[in-house]
């Protein structure tokens, strides 16, 4: 299945996979982590109700699984090499140990007396130096660490685990990964490409490589420039272990914030229209917002029924519009987490599949839903007639049949053109179609589109489907027989649309005429005899089949 949401854990002697058509699963490490707690919990109780003085009884704690993810969860986003605050980096075990710059070492095996990191965590006087303007870490979170650090503060990580990125030892890439985003900055002389564990940003089409963002998070799904070019935006994970938002300044190419958020992978980052807001959906069937500049969550909304995977906001900014697995687009209202209501038609089988992809018109409240059905769709963000059973009163139009799921929608800069970009079975779409229109659905169209379709006389529709064919016409359309596509992003002046997926290749695209203006491989790949044999799976010949 072609679909760029992978889900495999195996490292913790664990296994689930997951696709779009499967339940959401319970993130493995959540589990272990509670069942530790609670054993934790019920042997110090006895312990204490024993003897106070000791801990000798209460289950060996593992730093991997059990002290990591605490870790990773509450410290990580401001100590890592691309964020040392005071000179401490956490994310490696032996720089984990030394600590930072001012407090000694974090840890002295079996002396937890004697280890800053828990005068840091531990409350004084009902305040907590550490996690900075964060919740504490509970009791037991705390006697965890503690009691690791009294067990000798062993490292049991598993050997393929203990491989770290950064920007002296950025990812080597044998064969090109997977993109499943990539965004043009506003000025059009950047363009940034998912990577592992990285951003990677060209100039002059691809031509010059000039920067690497590298973080934490494995699986970058999504990557968005901020609307005034200052920051990138991006969305990402580890899976069934942690969803991360990293914020980079993109002239210092410097992580201004690292936010984890829940306990897998996010999807669909999108910004407000003034830069200062960042959403994006959830595995957990949640869509969130939070500040760009302090990481403040300011949105929660848990309408929907499955993952989130796309969101964006409404013109005004003051609402987002998100889209899942569940087959819905929902409206939610940002200054009080209000869900509204569905965008889309709660009829059932209005929608034939998952939404994976949104985009909002830069100065109409339209939007474009795309995903698995294969039919990318304009809607009016906000409806203006009551509900009726059947309505599908804010649909505008169909746009055009794709090949396979629609993974991406976006708008041209001045609205007058989309984007999409769609895949099966390692080949691909891209298509270009018009949107001519500079004003909303006229009022008495409106009026006709809040009528249940089979309830519209043929008069009706006809004025309907007039008005479709007067702003909406297939441009371009380009086969790409190599890849499924998986991000399309239009230069700023419409004219050209990178397009990348499953290949790992870049393809600059004519958006007049769909002609290949230029390709080029997404990442800096290693040299050698394994780098040079080229793969066969994937590829539809004898050898593979």
């Amino acid at each position: 299945m072609n679909v760029p949401v992978w889900h495999v854990v195996t490292r913790d002697s664990s296994f689930f996979f997951s696709t779009p058509d499967s339940p959401p699963p319970v993130p493995i490490l959540t589990l272990r982590k509670t069942c530790m707690a609670l054993l934790f919990g019920l042997a110090t109780a006895a312990a204490a109700a024993e003897s106070p003085a000791t801990n000798s009884t209460a289950p060996n704690v593992s730093y991997y699984h059990d002290v990591r993810p605490i870790l990773q969860a509450n410290c990580q986003g401001c100590h890592q090499p691309a964020k040392a605050k005071g000179g401490y980096v956490m994310t490696e075990f032996k720089r984990f140990l030394a600590g930072g710059d001012d407090e000694g070492a974090a840890v002295v095996p079996g002396h937890s007396d004697k280890s800053s990191i828990l005068k840091m965590v531990t409350p004084k006087d009902g305040e907590v130096r550490m996690p900075k303007g964060k919740t504490p870490l509970s009791e037991t979170e705390v006697a965890l660490i503690s009691t690791w650090i009294q067990q000798g503060a062993e490292d049991d990580t598993p050997a393929d685990a203990k491989r770290h990125y950064d920007t002296e030892h950025p990812p080597e890439y044998a064969r090109p990964p997977v993109v499943t985003s990539l965004d043009f900055s506003p000025d059009g002389k950047l363009l940034a490409l998912a990577g592992f564990h990285e951003v990677l940003l060209y100039e002059n089409d691809g031509a010059d490589l000039a920067g690497r963002l590298i973080g934490l998070s494995e699986r970058v799904q999504s990557v968005r420039f901020s609307p005034d070019g200052q920051f990138l935006a991006v969305a990402g994970g580890d899976p069934a272990r942690l969803g991360e938002i990293q914020v980079w300044d993109v002239a210092k190419r410097k992580l201004t914030i690292s936010v984890p958020i829940t306990y897998d992978t996010l999807y669909g980052v999108s910004w407000s229209p003034d830069s200062k807001l960042i959403a994006f959906g959830c595995a957990d069937n949640t869509v969130r917002a939070i500040e760009a500049a302090t990481g403040k969550q300011v949105l929660q909304m848990g309408s929907h029924g499955d993952w989130v995977l796309s969101t964006t906001f409404s013109v005004k900014g003051d609402h987002v519009i998100s889209g899942g697995r569940d087959m819905s687009v929902k409206l939610t209202e940002v200054a009080e987490q209000r869900f509204i209501d569905n965008v889309t038609s709660i009829t059932p089988g209005a929608l034939k599949g998952g939404v994976l992809a949104l985009a909002t018109h830069p100065q109409l409240e339209h939007i474009v839903a795309a995903g698995s059905d294969g039919t990318p769709k304009v809607y009016r963000i906000f409806r203006e007639v009551e509900r009726e059973i059947g309505d599908d009163a804010q649909f505008i139009a169909d746009l055009f049949p794709m090949q396979g799921r629609v993974f991406s929608v976006r708008f041209s800069a001045d609205g007058r053109r989309i984007a999409c970009g769609s895949g099966l079975d390692a080949s691909g779409e891209v298509l270009v179609c018009s949107y001519d229109y500079t004003n909303d659905v006229p009022r008495n169209l409106r009026k006709l589109m809040g009528k249940v379709p089979d309830q519209r006389k043929p008069q009706e529709q006809k004025q309907l489907d007039d008005y479709k064919k007067k702003g909406i016409h297939e441009i371009a359309r380009a086969s790409i027989p190599q890849s499924a596509i998986y991000g399309v992003a239009f230069a700023p002046d419409g004219n050209t649309v990178a397009a990348a997926g499953s290949d790992g290749m870049v393809r600059l695209l004519n958006a007049t005429n769909g002609a290949l203006l230029k390709e080029f491989v997404s990442v800096p790949l290693a040299k050698g005899p394994i780098a040079a044999v080229k793969p066969t799976w994937g590829m539809g010949t004898k050898e593979s089949e």
